[in-house]
């Protein structure tokens, strides 16, 4: 703990900019409602000027906010509760950005800002939208901003919002502050270790970009009904609602990926309700998408499509409303944790919610619609049946989700309700593999009636190729792949390769006639490639750590646990699926070159972030990653338990993680052994116990001279040499240069290595001292006791413990490549579409 001046004026700073912001949003909406109104008169230059101002005023206070929060975390200002609670010394900065959005206060700081930067386009190109879009882009940038006031309103005490730059003082109730008002801690709690993975400095981000584009389709589509300009809004809002939904789709993916690499559950999605709420209005905002490409094209369906778009905006704030309002309680590992702002957010949903229902009632009547039937052999009929599906999975995860919101709303009537929302991932996968099925199949068919005119009568001839070459193909896999035992996988991949052939089929002659209009094909693909993906990923995934010992390993685990976890011993082999493994021990990971070192070659200093080398320390291609003596930087809270795979000639490393974090408890990762056909899902099941939970046992003291050789735990052991220590080993050992000190240096041989263990006895004033070391891999400690006068021989006390081990479960997961290639069609899919789509939009607006 150290004293330090708490630097006010940086708090009150980002103070002065939120309530800038909040006050320039509120004037915003209202200068550009008044633009609006005088959008005919010859003050419209002079009101749109002016509200222009007071939105760039408002941008200008968030990068305040902004700058100002990350200052406060960069500089370690931890008398302020965000940074003490979110960060520490020695988190690397791309860390610090991390923990950021980590809390509740950041991640809306980061919302706000994507609206900031979305609103730059929309007044730049906006056109004669830009009035009725920015009035109620500003409505949501006050709600926003309302959102990290932090202030109570007098008279009434009611809060507002919740500030990320209150003192710690003011937040915590603890006695230290009422002694000394000024203190500061010497070091924050840290960044969540879960949180430390680069995914997690682009996931939320990415995320909340997607979040922020989703209000410009649904601001269209009020200013839409305001303007009465019914069905204008449609065509400037459709390349907006196809960015949304590309980058809030890469941002759930990385999200799934970071789970896949991250967690421990085994896989990459898990149907938690937090990745429930993200995933449901992406579902809503694709169904949009395709339903207002309907209009566009046949002038049917634009209540539909208003309906979809307050609907997919509603749930984003829905889904807000879920993870932060603290409804979610114990049910989600990733809700925040409520911050007292659960009636705000209601209030801050319903008013869109409700204002968008009220304006498509009283708009209704007018809302132009088509009297032309759409026929069942068009591909506005098919793309229809696409986003009716999209619902239906939306609205089958979106009802179990929202149990505990159930709940609560028996809770507010007087009533008591228990039920839980399901906590068995397959009771989703169960139903969502038959929606996938039929979105897959209706891709391929919306896209051939899309695209080609196909006659009444002939739309069977048309799929016959295409149905057989699918079946060809399927037989081929079903006799050369895997055995299926469900046949939902089978028909799961008939819909997986149809799909494939019915859009390849259309991007090769669309890569013939026009590539630019090849996005929706290329993004189908994308689908496809990643339910075949998950086919094989989910549906034959296989425990290869198997335990064919017949030994329990430990009696806390049920009977397959045990049969699914395999014991490493250190340094001995044991055979999984067709590959011999060793562990190696526990190492840990240096900053400075990223290697990994076993721990037992580094000693620890005063500054718990640092180690030294304990001698010179080679990699497997025998070069020098680390001189003895030299210093390097580590993250203390990782071990990494070092299992080498080697089948023939290959070698592959693995390194299964185990993060301790003082405040948050011990937190398992896996590592992943990537091959072009599968993937090795790796993770430690059972800790090893640390050096300070071993009970060592002392054994008889040994009488031995140099060379000779005996045992030590049933390993072979050798007394090497004794040693006086010179100045510079005395110095590197911490000792001072006035210390007579003796070294023996034992070498023990384990199946593949060579250890060393090097116990002191060290003389000072006259006073005699032994220094004992271990090596805990192999359950060994010296203690050197000195020499026996009568045989003049060295005498030693060995201490043995159980040597060192982990048990780890690893799954098989084949061909998950294809998720992860389809994942990047998608993208690139979107991409297209996007870009096709703003050309459009910006050569029919000039």
């Amino acid at each position: 703990m150290i004293l330090s001046l708490v630097h006010n004026w940086i708090g009150d700073t980002g103070h002065l900019f939120v309530i800038v912001s909040f006050v320039t949003a509120l004037a915003s909406s209202w200068a550009y409602y008044n633009a609006y109104k005088k959008s005919n008169t010859i003050e419209a230059s002079g009101a749109l000027k002016y509200a222009r101002i007071l939105f760039a005023i408002h941008g200008l206070a968030v990068l305040g906010i902004v700058a100002t929060l990350f200052s406060i975390i960069y500089n370690n200002y931890f008398e302020y509760h965000y940074a003490w609670s979110h960060s520490s010394r020695h988190l690397p900065v791309h860390y610090m950005i991390s923990s950021f959005w980590e809390g509740q206060e950041g991640s809306f700081l980061l919302w706000i800002f994507w609206h900031v930067v979305t609103a730059v386009f929309i007044m730049g190109k906006g056109g004669e939208w830009e009035a009725p879009v920015m009035t109620v882009f500003s409505i949501v940038q006050a709600f926003l901003t309302s959102m990290v006031l932090g202030v109570v309103l007098p008279g009434i005490e009611l809060k507002l919002g919740s500030s990320p730059f209150m003192l710690l003082r003011d937040v915590l109730d603890d006695p230290t502050f009422i002694s000394n008002p000024d203190f500061v801690p010497e070091d924050g709690r840290g960044l969540n270790p879960l949180l430390q993975n680069i995914w997690m400095v682009i996931h939320p981000p990415t995320l909340f970009f997607g979040f922020a584009l989703t209000l410009v389709p649904f601001s269209f589509m009020i200013s839409g009904l305001w303007t009465r300009k019914y069905r204008e809004w449609v065509k400037p809002a459709l390349p907006w609602t196809l960015l949304a939904a590309g980058v809030l789709g890469v941002g759930i993916l990385m999200g799934a990926y970071w789970a896949y690499e991250t967690l421990n559950f085994g896989g990459y999605w898990n149907w938690d309700p937090v990745e429930n709420a993200v995933y449901i209005p992406w579902l809503f905002l694709v169904a949009s998408y395709h339903v207002m490409i309907v209009f566009r094209r046949s002038k049917s369906g634009l209540m539909a499509s208003m309906i979809m778009v307050l609907s997919m905006y509603t749930l984003i704030l829905y889904s807000t409303f879920l993870t932060r309002s603290g409804v979610l309680g114990e049910s989600s590992v990733h809700s925040f944790t409520d911050l007292g702002l659960s009636g705000q957010l209601l209030i801050y949903l319903l008013f869109f919610f409700i204002g968008g229902v009220v304006l498509l009632i009283y708009h209704g009547g007018k809302i132009p619609s088509s009297q032309k039937d759409i026929e069942t052999y068009s591909g506005e009929f098919w793309v229809f049946i696409g986003a009716l599906i999209l619902i239906l999975m939306g609205i089958q995860v979106l009802l179990p989700t929202s149990i505990p919101v159930y709940n609560k709303i028996v809770e507010f009537f007087g009533g008591i309700s228990t039920a839980a929302a399901p906590s068995d991932p397959a009771e989703y996968s169960k139903y969502q593999i038959w929606f996938a099925i039929l979105l897959t199949i209706t891709s391929g068919i919306a896209q051939y009636f899309w695209w080609k005119n196909i006659k009444k009568g002939k739309a069977l001839a048309s799929f016959v190729p295409s149905i057989i070459l699918t079946m060809v193909i399927v037989l081929i896999i079903l006799q050369i792949g895997f055995t299926y035992s469900d046949f939902r996988l089978i028909i799961m991949l008939i819909a997986g390769v149809f799909s494939l052939l019915a859009n390849g089929h259309v991007l090769i002659e669309l890569l013939r006639k026009k590539p630019v209009l090849s996005g929706g094909a290329v993004t189908h693909i994308g689908v496809a490639f990643m339910v075949v993906g998950i086919l094989y990923s989910t549906g034959f995934s296989n425990v290869v750590s198997e335990n064919t010992s017949g030994l329990v390993i430990n009696k806390n685990m049920t009977t397959q646990e045990n049969r699914e976890n395999l014991v490493l011993w250190f340094d001995e082999t044991s055979k999984m699926a067709e590959y011999d493994l060793n562990y190696l021990g526990r190492h840990v990971k240096l900053d400075e070159n990223g290697e990994y070192v076993r721990i037992s070659d580094v000693l620890p200093t005063d500054d718990p972030y640092k180690v030294v080398a304990s001698r010179d320390i080679f990699n497997d291609e025998n070069e020098l990653i680390a001189s003895k003596a030299d210093t390097f930087s580590l993250n203390p809270e990782n071990t990494y338990y070092k299992i080498r795979h080697v089948r023939g000639d290959e070698i592959i490393d693995m390194y299964p993680r185990v993060q301790d974090n003082p405040d948050m408890g011990k937190v398992v990762s896996p590592d992943l052994l990537h091959t072009f056909t599968r993937d090795f899902y790796t993770y430690a099941t059972v800790i090893p116990p640390s050096d300070d939970e071993l009970k060592w046992v002392a054994g008889d003291t040994m009488v031995i001279s140099v060379g000779e050789e005996f045992f030590i735990n049933d390993y072979v052991t050798t007394l090497k040499e004794v040693v006086k220590l010179d100045a510079e080993e005395l110095e590197f050992r911490g000792l001072d240069k006035n210390d007579l000190a003796l070294k023996a240096e034992f070498e023990i041989t384990s199946q593949s290595m060579t250890h060393y263990v090097e116990p002191l006895i060290v003389i000072r004033n006259d006073m005699g001292a032994s220094l004992e070391d271990e090596l805990i891999e192999l359950g060994i400690k010296v203690q050197f006791l000195g020499v026996d006068p009568q045989t003049e021989k060295f005498k030693f006390i060995p201490y043995t413990t159980q040597k060192d081990f982990v048990v780890i479960k690893s799954i098989e997961k084949p061909w998950i490549n294809l998720l992860w290639l389809g994942t990047i069609i998608l993208a690139v899919g979107f991409g297209i579409s996007t870009y096709r789509r703003f050309k459009e939009s910006a050569k029919k607006a000039a």
